[in-house]
């Protein structure tokens, strides 16, 4: 019987290496770590992370998305910045679907979302930076199980992320 697959998902961290290293630290269990752009860091500081270019990614050396096939899912990673109109994710959410998606992992708002648009899993871990609704920085674990997708919130000791 096969296990199930654990993801870490983040995104904007905008130059703070320390929220980076403390999940890689936090978990050694996880079977993969994406990344949903805005690091402003080289390729180099993501080293074991799948990551797409956010708006302030200005060393182009990440692509703008990717297609991961994981646990039986088809995964859509972006920013999301190209793809939403004020922050309306049906657009993202009928990309993904074009794209065969079932999950679509996106960043750009610094806001965490866990909902379902048009057959579309939407998930966005929120900032690693500051997050724009005054909520604790933060990051997600994405367990895949089977067709079941079980999502939590993980939020960043204080300070660890904050200007």
């Amino acid at each position: 019987m096969k296990k199930s697959i654990t993801i870490v998902l983040a995104s904007d961290s905008h130059m703070a290496r320390a929220p980076l290293e403390y999940v890689r630290r936090a978990h050694p269990e996880a079977d993969y770590f994406l990344y949903c752009g805005d690091s402003e860091l080289p390729r180099q500081a993501m080293e074991g992370w799948a990551a797409v270019r956010g708006n302030n990614d200005s060393y182009g050396e990440y692509p703008e998305e990717l297609i991961l096939k994981i646990g039986g899912h088809q995964i859509y990673m972006t920013h999301g910045h190209m793809d939403m109109i004020w922050h309306k994710y049906d657009q993202l959410a009928a990309k993904a679907k074009r794209k065969g998606c079932d999950i679509c992992c996106f960043g750009h708002t610094h806001v965490y979302y866990d909902g379902e648009l048009n057959g579309v899993r939407m998930l966005n871990p929120g900032s690693m930076r500051y997050n724009r609704d005054r909520s604790p920085s933060c990051y997600m674990l994405v367990t895949l199980d089977g067709s079941n997708v079980c999502v939590q919130r993980k939020n960043l000791p204080e300070g660890l992320g904050q200007f």
